[in-house]
């Protein structure tokens, strides 16, 4: 007897602008999989030519319309900020999981809006954080959860980028309303959930913002330094302004500092391992562990929606969404209102009520682009 091969997925990719070649790319790698069925931009021209180019049967301009048309199983949005939020809301409303670009939404408010429509669709929406799903940080994971690096210490987490005149004159980017934050939420997100993931939760920020170069609403540079539940402590660094471009992320344990340094993307020769001189023994054995794991799928887009398929086929929550994104978003929002109240944010502490659970800048955001952050991180 035969028995039908694994469920294909219709897909739906909403925006086509050039993050949404990394989502063709991701759904040509599935192995069929996945199957983009069509494709939906408000520019007419460049939606047909993205489908032409990828052999997408179906272009819309209108999202209402390709999500009645289509039925798609999944939804993959590339849309600007703005729209992640409604547009998750509408897909999930419309019998779809939901892979969306980052940032997931604009507030924890939104989120826990999100959370409410995945219950009541009995579906899911999940963020693209594609950073946690290369195999080194998956084989990294477990040795920090079986304690082979002892505790963790200290962490250093920069996301040290450039991005000049010509980036932010893009009309939805550098505003508060539609990109929704500066490198904060665009750029440096994508290593802090990084961070996040490996070190846990998150205890209390202690941040500061500033518009020093560019001439936006949101800020074009963050710093924080972080306490996690364990104890450990990390320093975080985000630009738009650093011409030498560097991602970089570094774990000091008791017995072993790991460092990854990388732009938009690594494998496990980014990695470098320094092991304590106590633990030289036990070091050359987690070394020859690493060294010898033959699968090194880097931090991309086609493993993230490996993984999500998976969690399709499971019916299963998938990774980046519930609890797990919104530990990333609380972070984001408190760090954000440690900046502009110049005091220290515990999690959890932000709740309904709360000017900054409902908005990012918590009605303060306004004065960072006129340059007015007085010492302390407070608008003067």
């Amino acid at each position: 007897m035969s028995h039908p091969g694994p469920k294909t997925y219709r897909a739906l990719l909403v925006g086509t602008g050039a993050i949404a070649e990394t989502h063709a790319r991701a759904v040509e790698a599935s192995q069929g999989r996945v199957e983009l069925a069509a494709a939906v931009d408000i520019d007419s021209t460049r939606v047909e030519e993205f489908c032409r180019r990828h052999g997408v049967p179906g272009a819309y301009t209108d999202y209402a319309a390709a999500l009645a048309a289509v039925k798609p199983d999944l939804v993959l949005i590339a849309a600007p900020p703005a729209l992640h939020w409604p547009m998750s809301i509408a897909a999930l409303e419309a019998g779809a999981w939901v892979l969306c670009e980052k940032p997931f939404c604009g507030s924890l408010a939104e989120f826990d809006e999100i959370e409410a429509a995945e219950e009541r669709a009995g579906r899911y929406a999940a963020c693209v954080f594609q950073m946690r799903f290369g195999s080194s940080t998956i084989d990294l994971r477990r040795l920090i959860q079986e304690g082979r690096l002892g505790r963790p210490l200290v962490a250093i987490c920069n996301t040290l980028w450039f991005r000049d005149a010509a980036y932010y004159a893009v009309p939805w980017r550098g505003k508060w309303a539609t990109e929704l934050g500066g490198p904060t939420m665009s750029l440096g997100i994508h290593a802090m959930d990084h961070l996040l993931y490996l070190l846990g939760d998150w205890a209390e920020v202690r941040a500061t913002i500033g518009t020093l170069d560019r001439a936006i609403e949101v800020e074009d540079v963050s710093m924080a330094l972080v306490r996690f539940a364990s104890g450990a402590r990390a320093s975080i660094v985000n630009s738009a302004l650093s011409p030498r471009q560097e991602t970089y992320l570094r774990l000091d344990f008791q017995k072993a500092t790991f460092e990854l340094t990388h732009l938009y993307g690594y494998a496990r020769d980014n990695w470098r391992i320094t092991f304590a001189p106590d633990a030289q023994e036990e070091g050359g054995i987690i070394a020859q562990e690493w060294n010898s794991i033959p699968a090194d799928a880097g931090s991309t887009h086609a493993s993230q929606l490996d993984a999500f398929v998976a969690s399709m086929d499971a019916g299963a929550r998938p990774l980046t969404s519930g609890p797990e994104a919104r530990r990333t978003l609380e972070f984001l929002t408190a760090l954000y209102k440690s900046a502009l109240t110049g005091e220290p944010v515990v999690r959890g502490s932000i709740r309904a009520g709360d000017p900054f659970y409902s908005s990012l800048h918590g009605g303060l955001g306004t004065a960072i682009g006129a340059g007015t952050l007085a010492e302390n991180g407070r608008p003067d």
